[in-house]
């Protein structure tokens, strides 16, 4: 069994796309009902002191806040995969996918997200902008790491039904920090990307990204379950470094 998160994006698309898939509920949305009730409590200025947006940005986010509300319909939200873009979800491309899999990545593929904690790939989402290293108080704690404490991991750990389970970690540090690895029921690999730059490797942050996007794609199309076999991973340009790999750190690099 092997499971891939990622984190989300920041720049978001709602434009309609045609996916004969149906759609699901974000799991934790109790969670993310009781986080948008402080949120709402908050004025434009406050959302961009908060998240030291523009106040452009700041006013976006206050209505998107403000307009926020269940039942999630597809009038009023859009699926996770294709609802979010950014350098990850470039390499990830999911539009592109077939609805087999899409369906296939809904089983093995996690989104974290300072909102809703953990999405399934087709989980109907509403627009918002909260990441997890935001420092929200909110009863629970100073910031959103306190407010989900274990949340995200006994969710994630309802999908490992063995021994054998691993945990393809192609999320930032800021996302897999939400994560109590100690009670994860999964072994955690957590790729490196590297590019060469003035005769050495180096990980450059938009071409990691783009990478870790490349290799969920990587992983849903060739419906990867053996982690060993993403060492054949070769999008993009990257190759497998073994010297360069340690234990649960493979490493990809590319000239």
């Amino acid at each position: 069994m092997l499971v891939t998160i990622i984190s989300p994006a920041k720049k978001l698309d709602y434009s309609p796309v045609e996916k004969n898939i149906d759609s699901t509920i974000p799991s934790l949305l109790e969670h993310s009902n009781e986080l948008i009730k402080d949120l709402k409590s908050l004025n434009p200025q406050e959302v961009s002191s908060l998240m030291s947006l523009s106040d452009k940005l700041g006013a976006l986010n206050y209505e998107r806040f403000q307009e926020w509300k269940t039942p999630f319909t597809k009038s009023n939200s859009k699926q996770a995969i294709l609802a979010f873009k950014g350098d990850v979800y470039q390499g990830l491309d999911a539009e592109s996918l077939s609805e087999t899999e899409l369906i296939w990545a809904q089983k093995h593929v996690r989104i974290l997200s300072g909102l809703y904690g953990i999405l399934k790939p087709m989980d109907l989402m509403q627009p918002y902008r909260l990441e997890m290293g935001t420092k929200f108080a909110t009863k629970r704690g100073q910031n959103l790491y306190d407010f989900w404490n274990s949340i995200i991991t006994e969710e994630l750990n309802k999908n490992f039904s063995s021994d054998n389970t691993n945990l393809l970690n192609l999320a930032s540090n800021e996302y897999f920090k939400s994560i109590n690895v100690s009670e994860l029921k999964a072994n955690v690999i957590s790729p490196v990307f590297m590019d060469k730059k003035n005769g050495k490797y180096k990980i450059i942050s938009f071409f990691a990204k783009k990478a870790r996007g490349l290799m969920t794609r990587y992983v849903i199309k060739n419906r990867i379950k053996d982690i060993t076999d993403i060492q054949n991973f070769e999008e993009g340009g990257y190759f497998f470094n073994e010297a360069m790999s340690e234990d649960n750190k493979p490493v990809f690099c590319r000239d």
